[in-house]
């Protein structure tokens, strides 16, 4: 019954309108659809066709990336000198081994024999040097950036690059695996990307499709796949026609509604997406600026009804912004602080001066289903506490421009991802002179703790002062938390070797066809 009435908003929500999202470090599921065999399969054996559901960013320019969907297609295009595993582990990558000195604060890297661009051009200490000069000097706002300017010294010696930092660093390594390695006289990274990973980038056809090759030259263990086309569905229901038609090879972050009425044989793995999915609410706009406004609607939730509902009670529930994957940061007891309470939700709304609720509108990128879905079963919930909430649907780009961008919204759906295996790639976003602070949260007590944990080299103290910022957010009601979601992936029952990772990426060169 409940699904039927979940059918029923869905419907009138799409009638009336007419995010991110990351592999998980859970044990994988496999769960065979079977009732057709797949129409249709790749045009080659060695050829992968993946569905995705938003174009890139503008620019594929390494340090000017910010979306997540597009990191998770170029994190097979570009390395750092070292990079993630999927067990979370910093493995040696454009570098051979690095070291750490005694107090700290000098990180020596040993280039790698033998690593070669796609361009052909030989990989050098310049080359790093470059990179890392390129990626510092950026306009971009980020804790990569922010970390390497507490370098105080770079210089090259033979194959190597020794970094100098003003104070010690826990977190260092993490920023060393964002920056990209890229070669130093190549000036077309906007338009054709050029790097050392084990697929080249070829083509790209905007809003339509993304190719990759294989890197006949790459140093470690070679891709399996020859060529990797992403194929762009900026529109759900195509998106999931195409795959269960056989048209697609894998797909991923599907939500449980479409993983039940896959009709073909594909094979359907459950991670994590390593993501914060919440109500974002903008600070800047009235009732949003109250706190006890922000606190009832967060009594006036009802997470595990709304997972219940949306994806048969998979997903985490979170209380801040944090996932589970981060492991020493995370606090569940966060997730239980504002327990579904309509009548406190409405006594607030009354304290905060709105007795007879108030009206809202929730804008959500329609090209995720997942948020689309949770938004509809939100606004049923909040509407029992007096508030109306109206669903806005845009596209992609729209949501990036208006919402993100341009921060002309008064709420959203969406999940935020870490770019780097450390808190402060969750937490550096909500600092009040932060670019990426859509939300227009300012709290000193806040930056405070950020600024003491971004300082302090002293590991435990630094979670202490992480967790103290965790529990900010949640006593301010700075958003709505919900869930960290669980990720449904679809994939051919030819294709083996897919492994989640903590981080918001598909690693393509582990797939092969059976």
């Amino acid at each position: 019954m409940k699904k039927q009435i979940l059918a029923v908003f869905l419907a009138v929500a799409a009638l009336a309108c007419s995010l991110s999202a990351c592999g998980g470090t859970t044990p994988q599921n496999s769960t065979p659809s079977d009732e057709t065999t797949p129409s249709s399969g790749p045009s080659h054996p060695n050829e992968l066709t993946v569905g995705i559901a938003q174009d890139l960013d503008d620019s594929l320019d390494p340090y000017q990336m910010t979306a997540a969907g597009t990191r998770e297609v170029m994190f097979n295009v570009f390395e750092g000198l070292i990079k993630p595993d999927s067990d979370g582990n910093y493995v040696n990558a454009v570098a051979s081994d690095y070291t750490v000195s005694e107090d700290g604060r000098t990180y020596t890297f040993t280039l790698r024999d033998g690593v070669v661009f796609h361009n052909g051009k030989v990989c050098t200490p310049d080359d790093v040097l470059y990179s890392f000069e390129t990626c510092a000097a950026t306009s971009v706002t980020s804790a990569v950036v922010t970390a390497l300017s507490a370098v105080t010294e770079m210089v090259t010696d033979e194959n190597r690059i020794i970094m100098t930092l003003d104070a010690p660093n826990p977190d260092f390594l993490s920023y060393v695996a964002s920056v990209y390695i890229v070669p130093a006289d190549y000036q077309d990274q906007v338009t054709h990307p050029v790097g050392t990973g084990p697929f080249k980038y070829v083509s790209r056809s905007i809003q339509e499709n993304v190719i990759l090759e294989k890197h006949e030259d790459y140093y470690g263990t070679p891709a399996h796949l020859d060529r990797v086309t992403y194929k762009i569905y900026e529109d759900g229901t195509a998106l999931f026609t195409a795959l269960d038609s056989g048209a697609l090879d894998l797909v991923a972050h599907l939500t449980m509604d479409q993983v039940n009425n896959l009709s073909n044989h594909y094979q359907v793995l459950e991670g994590t997406m390593n993501l914060v999915q919440a109500i974002y609410l903008n600070h800047a706009v009235a009732p949003f600026d109250n706190e006890k406004v922000r606190q009832a609607l967060c009594y006036a939730v009802d997470v595990d009804a709304m997972l219940a509902l949306t994806s048969d009670g998979h997903g985490t529930k979170v209380g801040s912004s944090m996932y589970p994957a981060f492991g020493k940061y995370f606090d569940p007891a966060l997730s239980e602080a504002y327990p579904h309470d309509p009548e406190k939700a409405k006594a607030l709304l009354t304290e905060a001066g709105y007795p007879n609720g108030f009206s809202f509108t929730i804008t959500v990128p329609s090209n995720y289903q997942p948020h689309v879905d949770s938004a509809v079963v939100l606004a049923e919930q909040l509407a029992q506490s007096g508030i109306t909430a109206e669903i806005q649907l845009v596209d992609w780009n729209t949501w990036v421009q208006d919402v993100y961008t341009g921060r002309n919204f008064e709420a959203t759906v969406v999940g935020f991802d870490s770019s780097t295996l450390n808190a402060s790639g969750m937490l550096a976003r909500w600092v009040s002179d932060n670019d990426k602070n859509m939300i227009n949260y300012n709290n000193p007590d806040y930056d405070a703790a950020f600024a003491a944990a971004q300082s302090t080299v002293d590991e435990a103290q630094q979670t202490a002062l992480y967790r103290q910022c965790l529990r900010i957010l949640s006593e301010t009601a700075a958003n709505v938390y919900l869930q960290d979601l669980s990720d449904f992936v679809a994939v051919h029952p030819d294709l083996k070797g897919y492994e989640f990772y903590p981080l918001y990426v598909i690693d393509m060169s582990k797939l092969s066809f059976d």
